[in-house]
Parts: structure tokens; sequence; C-alpha cells
């Protein structure tokens, strides 16, 4: 039988929907994602962090879930909300529904709400908290409105190092996980990088003392401002050795440099996030999920240039410290699922640590 669920809102807006996956009332904060496929990704994602996640397509699941696809061991979000979703995917990679798996990874979901309303919403009002709860007696409102996402990095970062070696070696690079997704790796793997995944709190006289050729600053979740400790010894490594930051690695090297970070009213979330490079003024289409932004007027401060800006919102996108030998971007360029159109960025770290890799 059909369990009815509520989405109560931080404005006092309520909506009636129906459950799936796992019991229990949850409290997070409300974002939505624009990608049309993609829900493995986003699901398993550790960027999602203490927030409740709604697609705006309106089917998911089609494809099932595929374990291959995973972009992390578990997932991070903290409930999910669909129009509609698919309890018969079709193909041939399938090992379970989505419903299988949000079962046994204890996800609460929500579906038959409309999502279009929410969306805008949330895109009026910005991103809200909101309550997932079977009794709507069970809302407090101070509690609703207190909500934070809180030592984020620390809650999805590995607490081990682990070696990934490449199948051809030619560099060594340590990758600190603030939440990594999986495919990071890869692609570093791809272009003859061995991997050290290292913990968020890993000392930057550690990373210096393995004479790596390049260090990659990870994805992840929450404020970067929140991340002083891990910023300091950023710090210690800038000028030191090549450095590349994606998302929120992005923002905690220019925070680092001397730069800024501002909460978004919604972020961006999604596949389909153009991107301008202002050297050559060819925009590209970008994964992103983030609901921070480097601030553009601090970035000339501290001493970068911007790179890329988001070409519907003019936010930055990218910054190069060329006399650090350090840059960042704001989007995935290893996004998958989603556009390859950026992952020659990776080729770029490769030839700033000295390398002759050639994309195909």
């Amino acid at each position: 039988m059909t369990k009815e669920v509520y989405i109560c809102l931080e404005n006092g807006e309520v909506f009636k929907g129906k459950r799936f996956g796992a019991d229990g009332d949850v409290l997070g904060e409300l974002v939505f994602t624009t990608g049309m496929g993609g829900y493995i990704e986003t699901l398993t994602d550790p960027s999602y962090y203490g927030q409740i996640v709604m697609q705006t397509f309106p089917l998911i699941g089609n494809y099932g879930f595929i374990e291959a696809d995973k972009e992390s061991e578990k997932s991070f979000v903290s409930a999910y909300i669909v129009r509609e979703k698919c309890d018969e995917p079709s193909n041939f990679r399938c090992d379970k529904t989505l419903e299988e798996y949000m079962k046994e990874n204890g996800i609460i979901g929500v579906y038959g709400v409309d999502t279009r309303e929410i969306t805008k919403i949330i895109r009026e009002a910005g991103v809200m908290n909101a309550l997932i709860t079977s009794d709507t007696r069970n809302i407090d409102s101070e509690k609703l409105a207190a909500y934070r996402v809180t030592d984020a990095v620390k809650s999805v970062s590995r607490t081990r190092a682990e070696l990934l070696p490449s199948e051809e070696h030619k560099y060594n690079v340590v990758l600190l996980d603030f939440g990594a997704k999986s495919n990071i790796a890869r692609e570093l793997g791809k272009r003859g990088c061995n991997v050290a995944v290292m913990p968020y709190d890993t000392k930057a006289e550690d990373i210096l003392k393995l004479g790596v050729d390049g260090v990659m600053l990870s994805n992840g979740p929450g404020d970067p401002a929140e991340n002083t400790e891990i910023i300091e010894e950023i710090k210690k490594l800038i000028g030191q050795i090549p450095i590349f930051g994606i998302c929120l690695g992005h923002q905690l090297l220019a925070l680092a440099m001397g730069g800024e970070t501002t909460k978004l009213k919604y972020g961006h979330r999604g596949v389909n996030q153009p991107v301008k490079n202002l050297e050559t003024g060819r925009t590209y289409i970008s994964s992103q999920n983030h609901g921070y932004a480097v601030v553009n007027e601090s970035i000339e401060n501290a001493g970068g240039i911007i790179s890329y800006v988001n070409a519907n919102d003019g936010t930055c996108e990218g910054v190069d410290y060329p006399d650090k030998k350090a840059f960042s971007v704001q989007f995935h360029p290893e996004a998958c699922s989603g556009p390859h159109d950026t992952r020659f960025i990776f080729d770029k770290f490769i030839d700033m640590m000295g390398g002759s890799y050639n994309a195909s």
C-alpha cells in the first residue's frame, strides 16, 4: 500500500506526495538539479551531503540502478524527490530498480508531487530548508529554519589513503578527497597518473614529502569558508607544486589565495550549464553541482585571472594563477554522466606537470 508523505517547505508551503525508498522523516536543504539523465551519479555524488535533491526531469529510474556508474560507494543525499518513478527499468546494464537501491541505502524518497511548481518556488525565493514527514504535526518551524549543512567535508571524505595505479605510469598525483567523484581519478589514470587519494585533513608537509608531480583539490559539499584548516594547508602548497582544483577545490584554492566566496540564490546543478572561455570567446556545455561561487571582484586581489564565466549569470567558473602554477574550474570536466566538452582541462594539468599528453 502506497503511503502518503508531505514536503514541508521553510516558507510554510506543504506538498502532498507518495513515499518510495526508505521510511522515516528527514530534514535537509532542498535543491533541484536539471539533468535529463545521470540520476545514478547524482545519488552517489558526495557534494549533495545534507541536501534533499529534487529532479526537474519528470521521469526518473527508467534505466534502473547500475553499480558500475556510481561516483562513490554510498549515497550522501538526505532525500530524493521525483515527479514520476519508473518501476520497470529497461537497460541491459541494469542491476536493480531505483527504489531497490534507495531502500538498501536508507534513502527517503517522494514521488507524485508537482516538481515544476516546487522548482519555481526555489528559483524565486532561493534554496530553502524542507522537512519530509508523514505527519504535518511534526513540523517545528524554528528547527526547520535553523537547519544548516555543517561538517560536510569531514562527513564525506575517506579516512585512509588509497593508491590507484595507472596502466601507463608517467606522473604521481595526490587527490585530496573533499568528497571526490570517482571519475576524477579515472580521468587522471587515463593520462598516465598514479593517483594517491588522501583524506581531507592530510597535511601539506606530508604531501610535499612524497615528491609527487601535482595536487588535485576535489569537489565536495558545504560552505567552502567553513574549511579553515584545509585552507591553511592549501596555502602551504601554493607555489610549491602544480595545483588543479575542481568545484569545492576551486573555491578553496581561491580562499587560500585571498579571494572570497558567496552563496548563490539557488545554485547551479545539472548537466547543461554554459561556460564561456574569456580568452577564446568559445562557450562549452558543462556539468555542475554547487551552491557557492567565487566572487569575481575578489580574484584580482588574489592574484588570479578569471578564465571562465557562467554564460547565464556571469559568475566565476574558472581561475588561472600563472605565477603559482595553479588553476581551477567551478564546473566538472570529469562529468559522468554529462557533457564531455571540457575534459581537455585535465590535459592542461598534465602539461603543467611537464607532460606531453595529447587528447585523441
